[in-house]
């Protein structure tokens, strides 16, 4: 597989796909979204969820299982694929791979700390650790530091599936007819897709000034808003973000194999 297919998924650009917002740990909604997807699903449906599994709220460890468990529920259904549920890394995941790589970080407690601003915390107690351990493990130096994020790493592992999907996660998607793309929070429309780098996670800011086709897509769908606006619909880009773990809903939005907006799911 090259780097360009590990980063990107490809989707059938015949087929219906679902698109689910980010869920900032709350297993309770996303379990009840689920509820209402298994029953719409059909088959040749796919799913693409649009990253930020974990952070912010206070069910990160159930959030995760919720997603396996429904993969293996979904690919027990007849003519499913593998390839037909994709997850894309959000910037809460992003970060999490920074943390785990956090004795390299030049001023690791300056970066700890703007991550816990970013909503990271609740992720590193779903995994058996604490901020304060960290910081002290920081200041203690680099082997400290290292010993810390080893445990982390290992707690990750300890937990069934939690660790693959992480290696899995996808920084964009999109239909083979080239209708539709999908990212986490943005993208810098002046730049290739190959060239995006941090602009999936952190380039919220430019996805409202996009007002012509990017590239060959007619449409870029994100599953992260800052503004949490719900659902946010122009002529070329729609935002999907209705407040998950920010006391809003959970959204879901089912597209057409031209791009068009069939019908939104919220829980």
């Amino acid at each position: 597989m090259s780097s360009e297919q590990s980063i990107f998924a490809t989707l059938r650009g015949e087929s219906r796909v679902w698109a689910i917002a980010a869920i900032h740990g709350q297993a309770d909604r996303l379990s009840a979204l689920h509820q209402q997807l298994s029953q719409k699903f059909q088959p040749g449906d796919q799913i693409v969820y649009l990253g930020n599994y974990s952070g912010r709220g206070p069910q990160v460890r159930q959030s995760i299982d919720e997603l396996l468990l429904f993969r293996r529920a979904i690919l027990a259904r007849q003519g499913v694929d593998c390839g037909d549920i994709v997850f894309l890394r959000g910037a809460q995941e992003e970060m999490w791979q920074k943390l785990l790589q956090l004795q390299f970080a030049p001023n690791p407690v300056e970066v700890l700390q703007w991550m816990v601003a970013q909503g990271i915390e609740p992720t590193i107690e779903a995994y058996g650790a604490s901020v304060q351990e960290a910081v002290l493990a920081a200041r203690d130096g680099t082997v400290s530091l290292t010993r810390w994020t080893s445990q982390l790493r290992q707690n990750l592992r300890a937990l069934d599936g939690h660790a693959t999907l992480m290696s899995v996660l996808r920084h964009a998607a999109f239909t083979e007819s080239g209708s539709l793309l999908f990212v986490h929070a943005g993208i810098d429309p002046q730049r290739p897709l190959s060239a995006q780098s941090d602009s999936f996670w952190w380039g919220s800011s430019a996805f409202a000034t996009i007002d012509q086709p990017y590239g060959d897509y007619r449409r870029i769908v994100r599953g992260y808003d800052r503004q949490h606006a719900g659902v946010q619909e122009t002529a070329f880009t729609l935002s999907l973000d209705g407040g998950c773990g920010f006391g809003g809903d959970l959204l879901a939005a089912q597209f057409d194999p031209g791009g068009a907006l069939l019908q939104v799911l919220k829980a």
